[in-house]
């Protein structure tokens, strides 16, 4: 199995490196991730500005760009293979809820998706790499007990639509962790407050405030399982269409007068 790996934390973090030194045992991997820390940096790409890659060591590569530039760089032309998976983390902090509309570690395993490639985004849910023994043991077990579903992915005749899931792994000691659970995504209440502040010039400056409490954390959402003990695995999908509105909305398209209509 070949894997990229990639993620938001920047080539030099901790969940990054424990993470490929514990894959490497089962498979070939390469790592391609960002320079620096690109948290929130969600799906974006850099269009503006060259895109330099550099060495970092064996297997290792690093961007000057976001966590979707390494992973999109590293299909497109960087590589000369296709992977048959595609890895971004061990996040520093949870991906639950609202959180994965913004996060760079989702990001980098969404645009291997794209790409047609199966995808997994990991995340620690505690900041600061408490018990980052577990999630990189909870990653590796999962990994391997897909491995034989990516595997057959080869040898299809009509090849299957890829996945995407996102995994958070509580921090706790690995004798304590419970069973992974299929999970929905919780919700958040809106952030905090943004954060003002004077520059040294006297100029107003301005922090993103801190992401809001848990507002659905019932049974059934990553925020419960991971409260539990349990390593929380959500599948995800990139269709924001809200299907459920199509109807009313031809419904009421009925009713709203043309931009001819508008101007007698």
């Amino acid at each position: 199995m070949k894997i990229l790996l990639s993620n938001d934390d920047g080539h030099q973090a901790l969940g990054l490196m424990a993470l490929f030194a514990a894959l490497k045992d089962i498979a070939d991997v390469e790592v391609v991730a960002p320079e620096h820390n690109n948290s929130a940096k969600s799906n974006a790409l850099t269009l503006n500005a060259p895109l330099y890659v550099h060495q970092a060591g064996e297997g290792v590569r690093y961007v000057n760009g976001t966590p979707a530039d390494c992973v999109h760089i590293a299909l497109t032309g960087l590589l000369d293979y296709t992977p048959d998976l595609v890895i971004s983390g061990i996040n520093n902090g949870a991906n639950m809820g609202d959180d994965t509309i913004y996060s760079g570690t989702v990001g980098a395993a969404m645009e291997g998706y794209l790409f047609g490639i199966p995808a997994i985004a990991f995340s620690l849910v505690d900041k600061g790499w408490p018990h980052l023994d577990t999630a990189v043991a909870a990653a590796k077990a999962l990994i391997q007990d897909l491995a034989p579903m990516v595997a057959r992915r080869k040898h299809e005749h009509r090849v299957p639509p890829p996945w995407l899931l996102n995994v958070n792994v509580p921090s706790v000691p690995l004798g304590d962790l419970q069973p992974p659970k299929i999970c929905r995504l919780g919700r958040r209440h809106s952030a905090e407050r943004v954060i003002q502040q004077l520059s040294p010039r006297g100029d107003t400056m301005y922090w993103i405030g801190a992401a809001g409490a848990t507002m659905d954390g019932a049974p059934g959402t990553d925020f419960h399982a991971t409260a539990q003990g349990h390593v929380a695995i959500t599948p995800l999908m990139v269709d924001l269409t809200a299907h459920q509105d199509l109807a009313y909305w031809s419904q009421a398209l009925h009713s709203m007068r043309s931009p001819s209509q508008q101007q007698t």
